[in-house]
């Protein structure tokens, strides 16, 4: 499971594309606004890991699978994000943020939106 995020960041870092939560790239000038970008990832529990996760939830302590799971989809929905970003010609995405929502009974969603820009050209 490890391997898949390191593959999802991997290919994102193939694309060229800076990301951040800040509202800036430091050392970088902003030249344009293109638009709020998105992408999202709606996740189901699985009826296994959801079982073993409630035995967990008893006793204490991290459920690492829900863990690897809202890893995994972070991931995704960051990848998609990107996608979306390099249809704009994006140089960057700034301010970065993430939200979830329940959308029904043991599934939810992640979204990863931010605003992607163009940067003037480093000296």
């Amino acid at each position: 499971m490890e391997n898949a995020y390191f593959f999802i960041a991997e290919l994102i870092m193939k694309k060229g594309m800076i990301y951040t939560n800040t509202p800036d790239v430091p050392g970088r000038e902003i030249q344009e606004i293109l638009g709020v970008v998105s992408g999202n990832v709606v996740q189901a529990k699985h009826v296994g890991k959801d079982i073993l996760a409630g035995l967990k939830s008893l006793i204490g302590g991290e459920i690492t699978a829900y863990t690897e799971m809202l890893t995994e989809a972070r991931q995704k929905a960051i990848g998609r994000m990107v996608d979306e970003a390099v249809k704009y010609k994006a140089d960057a995405v700034v301010n970065l943020r993430f939200t979830t929502s329940s959308i029904m009974n043991g599934c939810s969603e992640i979204l990863a939106y931010g605003t992607a820009v163009k940067l003037k050209p480093e000296k």
